[in-house]
């Protein structure tokens, strides 16, 4: 038997304007109002929806793809999909009720950090409640606790799974070019396969450091099939798919061997027109006729537990690697040569990386300061803070406040506490990692995420009377843009950040 399971990484940044808490026309998304509503109607609608056509082109049935896909959806994302379109909501939440029952209690749907930020390049504090957030936004739309957690990236290091291993993640899936060594459970000689040769096949253990009774399950999806799916012509037929899939099983199968694939989920109709019928037709028609079985990763577990252990890179300064990046996670805080070209450099990303964690510090001393006034743990009440996110209803503000408030608060006590808490929402949000994945400063991408810089700047000005401003703009100034209209940092703060309808929008 050949076991696959596809999964499919479904995200969006969070594209909302902070004052108004809407997304502003995007031009570049033409037809649709903003990037949001068109891949919504060219993926996630499609993959709930997805048609078998015969020859005639008449609909024979449809597909509920998310039936069939491990996944998992942004939190900020599926926010929106619940907000704007709650039929494909339905059906999303749907599939993995249904999946569930067909894996024997294992769902097809996982968690994801809650705003994409790279986990390894995070303050602790960070990584926790990105964490926590995470697999409560999880629990609140899906009614059950999750078995993993996306990391966005894949980007991981030991710190990154000591906190995993603490939060009682049964497994995440990484690239193959993350491991570095392997050995049977109970050996002692480990082997390098730090060349990206570690086999796919089969979960491993990464144990903890600080406690080797203690581990988290790794799955390293199939480097050269995901990548033809996601870049090559490997959707153009569901044959293609099924091919790719054959070629990648060993020739003689004596046990229940694992194919697994994983990839942006937008694969499947935006970046490859139609390809949610490809993938509806594999996985409803060839899979049974050529003795394939589809499973998600906590089934297989389940039934295959690990044999192996591994390590994985540590990366430059401990600080991990990447799937998206060869160089650990340089493409988040250097010009390491990713998203190049063209004659334009990257050099913006280290001031722009290096001024937002100024400015993380100066906002943490700001809500420590006046939150312990009013908090019993600050950073306990941070963590909760998703409980409000997700439901601010006058009982759920009641049980927030009796369990974090350090008294009895007044009403202005409390929407100052709203104000500190926004503060430390957006001061994460800044962080989210598309900021820093492209090309330009000037960039849509960039400029989402020194928006959120600039509420949480606002914020902080309301909630401790400190004015953080001038000294984040003079430090981003040291970013340089490849464009002459905006020359540097500064100019990007005023020209794109701080447009004068923004102002004319806010609250």
């Amino acid at each position: 038997m050949i076991n696959v399971c596809i999964h499919g990484h479904f995200y969006q940044p969070p594209r909302e304007n902070p004052w108004t808490g809407e997304i502003e026309k995007q031009p570049g998304a033409s037809p649709y109002h903003d990037w949001n509503e068109r891949i919504y109607q060219e993926c996630y609608k499609p993959n709930a929806i997805a048609p078998i056509i015969n020859d005639k082109e008449v609909v024979l049935k449809t597909v509920n793809n998310y039936e069939y896909l491990n996944f998992n959806f942004g939190p900020t994302l599926l926010h929106w999909i619940y907000s704007k379109h709650p039929d494909t909501y339905k059906r999303i939440i749907e599939a993995d009720m249904e999946s569930v029952k067909v894996h024997h209690g294992h769902g097809n749907a996982i968690a994801m950090c809650y705003n994409h930020i790279i986990m390894p390049l995070a303050n602790l504090q960070d990584k926790i409640t990105q964490i926590r957030w995470g697999l409560k936004d999880f629990e609140y739309h899906f009614g059950r606790k999750a078995e993993s957690i996306w990391l966005p990236e894949t980007a991981c290091n030991m710190d990154t799974i000591e906190l995993l291993i603490e939060e009682n993640i049964h497994y995440i899936i990484l690239d193959t070019g993350q491991a570095e060594s392997v050995r049977k459970i109970g050996d002692i000689e480990w082997k390098d396969v730090s060349h990206g040769n570690i086999d796919p096949k089969i979960p491993y253990r990464c144990r903890s450091e600080k406690d080797h009774s203690k581990y988290i399950n790794v799955f390293f999806y199939d480097g050269p099939i995901s990548k033809g799916v996601a870049f090559d012509d490997v959707l153009y037929s569901s044959n293609s798919l099924l091919n790719k899939i054959l070629h990648a099983a060993p020739q003689n199968i004596k046990d229940d061997v694992l194919i697994n694939i994983a990839t942006d989920g937008e694969t499947f109709g935006h970046h490859k027109k139609s390809a949610e019928r490809t993938l509806a037709y594999f996985v409803t028609e060839l899979v049974n006729k050529n003795n394939l079985h589809i499973v998600n990763f906590g089934e297989y577990l389940e039934q295959h537990p690990a044999e192996y252990e591994v390590k994985i890179k540590p990366g430059k300064n401990g600080e991990g690697t990447s799937w998206s990046c060869p160089h650990g996670v340089e493409r988040w805080k250097n010009d390491c040569g990713c998203a190049g070209g063209g004659g334009w450099n990257q050099k913006w990303r280290k001031p722009l990386r290096e001024s937002l964690n100024w400015l993380r510090d100066q906002m943490i001393t700001v809500y420590q300061n006046i939150g312990s006034q009013y908090f019993k743990d600050t950073w306990k009440a941070r963590n909760e803070y998703i409980e409000l996110i997700l439901d601010n209803t006058h009982e759920r503000r009641l049980q927030f406040f009796e369990s974090n408030a350090a008294r009895i608060l007044s009403n202005s006590e409390v929407e100052l506490c709203y104000k500190l808490l926004e503060m430390q929402k957006y001061s994460m949000f800044m962080f989210t990692s598309c900021g820093w994945f492209f090309s330009e400063i000037s960039g849509i991408e960039a400029v989402q995420i020194l928006q959120y810089a600039a509420r949480a700047i606002e914020l902080a000005e309301d909630a401790g009377k400190v004015k953080l401003e001038d000294e984040f703009v003079n430090r981003f100034s040291e970013a340089k843009s490849n464009i002459n209209e905006f020359k540097d940092g500064r100019n990007v703060w005023k020209k794109l950040v701080k447009p004068s309808k923004l102002i004319a929008n806010r609250d």
